[in-house]
């Protein structure tokens, strides 16, 4: 991996953590672990269900569940999990993805 990408991740690894920080001491979740777990996990798991809901109903989705995930993914390790395995998927998606000039919902258009 580049040293640039790698320092790119360092900072924005940085800038999450102070917003956690300045987030957890602007409600004083800081100075109550559990109750921020708690409250970590009634959003978190809310907005994840009602991603699940939306795989059925019209909503987007694909938006709202790694949302749900990424707020759990602050207080336990197999969201982080799930978000990294979730990553490496898409990149392995695209990367295999063919050039656009062979892409056969562009080629449909010029015949």
């Amino acid at each position: 991996m580049p040293v640039e990408t790698e320092e790119l991740r360092e900072q924005y690894r940085a800038k999450k953590a102070r917003f956690q920080d300045r987030l957890n001491r602007k409600f004083g979740l800081d100075k109550m672990p559990v109750i921020r777990r708690l409250v970590y996990t009634v959003l978190g798991g809310t907005v994840l269900l009602i991603g699940i809901v939306m795989i059925v109903t019209p909503g987007p989705a694909f938006i709202v569940i790694p949302l749900g995930l990424a707020i759990l993914a602050s207080e336990y390790a197999w969201a982080r999990r799930i978000i990294r395995r979730g990553s490496v998927f898409v990149g392995r998606r695209i990367r295999k993805r063919p050039p656009a000039k062979h892409r056969r919902w562009q080629r449909q258009g010029k015949e």
